[in-house]
């Protein structure tokens, strides 16, 4: 018979080996069999009364120490930019152990409150207690939610305020953390318990959710977005300095103005255009495009490169922003602020008279702006009506724009870029943070003048830089799938257009569809859909083209403020022309090039987050607008079919809403997944994409951005009272073909319609 060991050989035994703590491990390793077990089982059992250990599941561990496999928080860099982490489970009694991340280079990009599992090895005589070695990274939604906490006697529950989520986690009244009932709470999850509801603890309480300018709060919670800058980077952005004239190009004598919204909070980029003297390009153009150098104070490697990279993109909410880089420099040193002499990256180019672009050259220079104009007084110059700031500039400046533009404009309809007429929404708020109005912006040419300029300085740097071989990042939007791409043209033939079949497709047809429509009641329906069945354009290291703009090579170059993929271009600029006495300290670094695609890979993940946050808050900003207005009806149009009901896109606010099929009548209705229609089976009534319905405001919830919409007639045809049900199967037949006669009646009905 084998001696039973002593708790403390046990003990050693367990920090020894951390991934044998089962009792069978123990069991084999002291050599103890039948009756000996018994008398181990004690000992386990005294150790973890005792403290010494936990139980977890049929292993038991030091609860002073971590587990070899462990999940992590990373809580971001140190003073001298080591990576740390904490543990998301420390039953210890002393204080969290510190670790840090050991990196390597294939790993995922990381930064502050992202969660991971690690590997861990404990370590002795240093400043941190374990070094860490990325196993992956964990999805962070998974693990943490945002709900309206709930109070009960013991502790809580917390109510999702995703659209769509019903499940509510429990909060015992230790890990409540304070919260009042009614309160809007961050919370992450404590256990995964096999019944009930799973439980969390409440890591933040966030006030009152239906509290003035809190609907961007929640968004920048729900989805992680950054929204406080590391001390060392609003340091090393505080610490920075205009820059002197040195060996840059002096461009204070030309006139180049910002054109921008009139609440622009930054003003990254400048544009002027003049007559071509040159008498070989008869009523040409010089146009030059200046965009701040961002690339000269966000240098590779510091904290504040590091964080612009994490962050990836600014984020537009309507009452706030979230900057991808510190006030000092996004509102300051690197805003093309009126008046003031600021760092820039400037690209002249030559155009002929028909707007082809002959030549170009980039400059790293140093500008002044002479005026900072908005879109309504440049286009109110150009029209006759020049005031203000922008009266003195109107034959110099103006004028000339405007004229470089409409060569542009002729150019660009020979190409034929995908020409989408897509309403843009604009939430007005008042003083209080409350919804004032949602209206729809004017646009206007000076929008589209620095629309177009801006491609063409973006084209200019990617041809220059893949004709100096320098690596880069390109703005990829590949051409659409053949599934989509059938999808478009059953709606197009549906509503009485046409779409070619059996051939490459180029934006040219597209365009035809867009243009057979315009004017008609399907306009919005055809933009619409053309949108859908775009692909979702992306970063990266290679170039594959950009199928909406019918461009072979495209790269984002104006916008270094806000998108760190400028940035990258502006630095593979800099390496390229070999500007500066070191090319190699604002340039693109050897590990920038190495990190080209996981780089692009983190800032296109960024982009689609900043773009699912701000459509949220845009979503919920109007619910609370219609909150006021249930029972009100109004017009809109059906934008989406699903057999568990219609979307419906309405006319006055561009809000979207759901129709239930419970509230589509009294019948059965039947759902064609591929025609995207909803058919009656008692009246044959079809409902399909782009009907024109009129609907009531059943429920508007501001808090999640649901908008629940009643169905009161389609094209005029008043619904019955009743409820509704879906289902399966193919309707009757002689349902089946009353419908489609009623399709080829309303078809021939449109085709007159264009004819007249």
């Amino acid at each position: 018979m084998a001696q039973i060991p002593s708790k403390a050989e046990i003990l050693q035994w367990i920090a020894d080996n951390p991934t044998q703590t089962a009792k069978r491990d123990i069991a084999r390793a002291f050599g103890l069999k039948g009756a000996d077990r018994i008398d181990l089982k004690r000992l386990l059992k005294e150790l973890e009364e005792e403290g010494h250990l936990e139980k977890r599941k049929k292993t038991y561990r030091d609860p002073e120490t971590l587990p070899p496999v462990s999940v992590c928080e990373i809580t971001g860099p140190d003073g001298d930019g080591d990576l740390l982490a904490r543990p998301m489970e420390w039953r210890g009694e002393g204080p969290e152990p510190r670790i840090l991340m050991v990196e390597r280079r294939s790993d995922a990009a990381l930064g502050a409150g992202d969660r991971v599992l690690l590997r861990l090895a404990r370590v002795t005589d240093e400043a941190h207690h374990y070094e860490g070695r990325l196993i992956r990274k964990l999805n962070r939604t998974a693990m943490r939610m945002l709900g309206i906490f709930r109070a009960e006697s013991d502790g809580g529950r917390i109510v999702p305020i995703d659209k769509g989520s019903d499940r509510e986690w429990q909060v015992r009244a230790a890990d409540a953390n304070g919260a009042r009932d009614g309160e809007l709470v961050e919370a992450e999850r404590a256990s995964k318990d096999r019944m009930g509801l799973p439980r969390a603890r409440v890591l933040e309480r966030l006030g009152d959710p239906s509290a003035p300018r809190s609907v961007s709060l929640i968004a920048i919670h729900q989805h992680g977005i950054p929204d406080l800058f590391p001390d060392a980077a609003v340091a090393e952005a505080e610490a920075a300095e205009p820059v002197p004239l040195g060996d840059r190009t002096d461009l204070r004598d030309l006139p180049l103005v910002t054109i921008d919204p009139s609440d622009a909070r930054d003003h990254d980029d400048a544009v002027l255009a003049q007559p071509d003297d040159d008498p070989a390009n008869p009523g040409g153009h010089v146009l030059w495009v200046a965009i701040a150098d961002v690339a000269h104070y966000v240098r590779p490697g510091s904290e504040l490169d590091r964080e612009a990279r994490k962050r990836g993109n600014s984020t537009y909410f309507p009452d706030r922003v979230v900057p991808m880089l510190p006030e000092a420099l996004s509102a300051d040193l690197c805003s093309l602020v009126e008046g003031e002499d600021r760092a820039c990256l400037a690209v002249r180019m030559v155009l002929d008279a028909e707007g082809n672009k002959l030549s170009h050259a980039f400059h790293r220079g140093l500008m002044r702006s002479p005026a900072s104009l908005s879109y309504e007084e440049a286009q109110a110059a150009e029209d006759g009506d020049a005031s203000g700031r922008a009266a003195p500039l109107a034959e110099t400046v103006i004028h000339p724009l405007f004229a470089a533009y409409r060569a542009l404009r002729a150019a660009r309809g020979r190409r034929q870029p995908l020409d989408l007429d897509l309403p843009e929404r604009r939430i007005v708020l008042s003083d209080e943070g409350r919804v004032a109005s949602v209206a729809f912006t004017e646009r206007l040419d000076a929008h589209r003048l620095i629309e177009e300029f801006m491609v063409l300085a973006n084209v200019a740097a990617a041809e220059t830089l893949a004709a100096k071989r320098q690596p880069l990042l390109y703005r990829v939007h590949e051409e659409p799938s053949p599934e989509k791409l059938e999808a478009l043209r059953e709606v197009a033939e549906a509503s009485g257009f046409q779409l070619p079949k059996g051939q490459v497709l180029h934006t040219v047809h597209l365009n035809r569809l867009l243009a057979q429509s315009q004017g008609t009641e399907f306009d919005e329906l055809i933009n619409m859909s053309t949108l859908r069945a775009m692909t979702q354009a992306y970063y990266g290291p290679e170039n594959l083209s950009h199928f909406g703009l019918a461009l072979k090579q495209y790269a984002h170059f104006t916008s270094p403020i806000r998108r760190y993929a400028d940035l990258v271009v502006h630095r593979a600029l800099v390496s390229a022309h070999g500007w500066g006495p070191d090319p190699r300290a604002d340039g693109l670094s050897p590990a920038d090039v190495e990190a080209l695609a996981q780089t692009a890979e983190v800032i296109s993940a960024t982009e689609r987050r900043s773009m699912v946050a701000e459509r949220d808050t845009t979503d919920r900003y109007l619910a609370a607008y219609l909150s006021e207005r249930t029972g009100a009806e109004m017009t809109g149009r059906v934008a989406g079919v699903q057999r568990f009901g219609l979307f419906v896109k309405l006319d006055e606010t561009g809000a979207d809403g759901l129709v239930p099929v419970r509230a589509l009548g009294g019948e059965f209705f039947h759902h064609d997944g591929e025609a995207q229609t909803l058919m009656g089976a008692d009246s044959g009534r079809v409902i399909g994409l782009g009907a024109r319905v009129t609907v009531r405001i059943a429920e508007a919830v501001p808090v999640s951005g649901g908008l629940v919409l009643d169905l009161l007639d389609v094209e005029g045809d008043r619904l019955p009272p009743g409820r509704s049900r879906t289902r399966r199967g193919p309707p009757p037949r002689h349902k089946k073909a009353k419908a489609k006669a009623k399709g080829k009646a309303k078809e021939r009905k449109v085709k007159r319609t264009r004819r007249g």
